[in-house]
């Protein structure tokens, strides 16, 4: 006897499967989305709840954007210590409402100025180490808060930094992924002086839901408060820097905390498809972004789909022809000429581009002729229009692993930036930036605020920025899609360095990209590898100028959270 279904539960599935149809984001496909977050006022996005809360009560007490991302930027550095800190650096784009103008700030510290590469040498090195005192360079990430708020800020930094000194004294719960990476830490860097009597105060790190705090670093924040930016560099914390270094067989100095300054900078951009793309020039990484998105122009990507096999290898593609020049060219301006106008120009986009073949991956690409790797991002929009994309990292998770008496944080290693041979553009010499893997991004369409974003990981930050304006521009996702798609991540490129990439690299593909994909693309020669986590965290607001709001997304990669008010 046959079964018939009732006319209404089939006038039910055909209404279902046209919603579903419409907003095309469903649990269960390749991946699931959420919808984007919409405010009127202002919005702050960051990868901590409590971070994002403490940026919206600096909104709402009238500060500028700029005054809550150094809120936020200072409750990072106290809950996520494995991917920020007041030991490391900082470089933000900041959209100015006033002057209707992109401001770049570099934060980034220099290398001591009495340890040169003969040193390393004669003690042995191939590299510059990971972890100790032979790899920190000034922390700029102070500097940086100060410089901002000088030029942008409304609120005092009593108000600004009181949210985290209060959670700093009175503890707060840590989240499952942060206790992860706190653990991790333990083993390479928890031997290092004070570091166990800072995070371990019960000899063990801090488990998923404990009460966690750091009365050191609330007295260093409350001294910063009060005394301003010179108790960093030039007042008791900088001499108990400079002891604690020197104590560990390090160079840095009183004298180079006291010479350090932030740079003010002009972001440079390429147009991609009407949209104008905007990151900072070297000692970063973020043209990279700009050269890989000036060669993928030249396809059809819209007539393509995120898990095409073609897009994919043309993206790992120009990912290799642009990584090469990173490798060779990309360092400190001051000390090298490094030609960024000719890299991220659309002529030698053309050339470059040449050099791709459609149906075969490359083992290696020599770098062009132009001239004939853990962080935080966050991002803050205010009721006045001005919006702030800021990027700030110890490296390598907590960084070096030195950790001074009484201070409260770790101080980066990114003196591993550098490399040692000699006359690279990107080798070591005293008081210069080494190259730097952190990048906020920004896109502007017709001279308007557009967008505000970053993605988090080393070396995955400008692959991630791409994805992001294809994932919207091409692919026409929304914010939030366009982060929680599955993602691309391309490694074994030749590095700043010095190492090489001879075999082609590997392509890391995230869950959700389907079997005939892959299969393809070990056709064409790629070499596939299933990993896990190195495809970065993601925050991005955007300023809808025809209805006067701001929409914000975050992502599950991290802990992060959008909200507005």
């Amino acid at each position: 006897m046959k079964k018939f279904l009732p006319a209404g539960f089939l006038l039910l599935t055909v209404f279902l499967l046209t919603t579903i149809q419409a907003q095309d984001r469903v649990t269960g496909r390749n991946f699931a989305s959420r919808s984007e977050v919409i405010a009127q006022h202002g919005m702050a996005a960051t990868s901590h709840p409590l971070a994002t809360q403490a940026a919206l009560d600096i909104l709402k007490k009238g500060g500028s954007a700029v005054d809550a991302a150094i809120a936020a930027n200072a409750m990072l550095g106290l809950m996520e210590p494995t991917g920020c800190g007041i030991g490391g650096d900082l470089f933000a784009i900041i959209w100015d409402a006033d002057s209707k103008q992109l401001h770049g700030l570099n934060a980034s510290g220099r290398s001591p100025k009495s340890l040169t590469r003969e040193y390393y040498i004669e003690q042995g090195y191939e590299y510059i180490p990971s972890f100790g005192a032979l790899t920190v360079s000034v922390p700029g990430a102070v500097d940086g808060w100060f410089e901002m708020h000088s030029k942008f800020g409304k609120l005092n930094m009593q108000e600004i930094l009181q949210p985290a000194i209060d959670y700093g004294r009175n503890g707060f719960p840590v989240t499952e992924l942060i206790a992860y990476y706190l653990d991790r830490s333990v083993s390479r860097i928890g031997h290092y002086p004070n570091f166990k009597e800072t995070y371990m105060p019960n000899g063990k790190m801090p488990a998923k839901g404990e009460i966690f705090r750091n009365p050191y670093l609330a007295s260093t924040y409350e001294t910063l408060a009060r005394e301003g930016r010179d108790a960093f560099y030039k007042g008791e914390i900088a001499r108990t820097i400079e002891a604690y270094i020197r104590e560990n067989g390090g160079f840095l100095s009183y004298d180079d905390m006291a010479a350090h300054t932030s740079t003010w900078v002009d972001p440079v951009s390429t147009n991609y498809r009407g949209y104008d793309v905007w990151e900072l020039p070297p000692n970063g990484q973020g043209i990279a972004a700009l050269q890989m998105l000036n060669i993928l122009e030249g396809y059809d990507i819209a007539s393509m789909s995120l898990y095409d096999p073609e897009y994919i290898h043309l993206f790992v593609e120009a990912k290799k022809l642009a990584y090469e020049d990173r490798a060779q060219y990309y360092a400190d301006m001051d000390f090298s000429p490094v030609p960024v106008e000719k890299l991220i120009s659309k002529e030698y986009a053309a050339e470059r581009r040449e050099l791709i073949d459609r149906n075969q991956s490359a083992r290696r690409y020599e770098p062009g002729m132009p001239d004939g790797p853990n962080t935080i991002y966050l991002t803050v929009a205010d009721k006045d229009g001005n919006m702030v994309s800021l990027i700030q990292s110890n490296y390598r998770g907590m960084g070096s692993g030195m950790t001074p008496p009484g201070l409260g944080f770790v101080i980066q290693n990114r003196g591993e930036g550098f490399t040692l041979q000699p006359g690279h553009f990107n080798t070591f010499e005293p008081g210069k930036r080494p190259f730097h893997t952190i990048i906020p991004g920004f896109i502007t369409k017709n001279g308007k605020p557009y967008i505000s974003f970053g993605v988090m990981g080393g070396d995955m930050q400008p692959q991630g920025h791409v994805q992001i304006v294809i994932n919207m521009i091409d692919f026409g996702m929304n914010l939030q899609e366009a982060g929680d798609a599955p993602r691309i991540y391309h490694t074994g490129s030749s590095e700043p360095t010095g190492q090489q990439m001879t075999d082609g690299g590997a392509v890391m593909l995230e869950s959700g990209f389907p079997y005939e994909t892959i299969r393809t693309l070990m056709h064409k020669g790629h070499k596939l590898q299933w990993i896990s986590g190195p495809f970065g965290g993601y925050q991005a607001i955007m300023w809808d100028k025809e209805n006067g709001v701001y929409y914000g997304a975050s992502e599950s990669r991290k802990d992060g959270q959008a909200a507005g008010y």
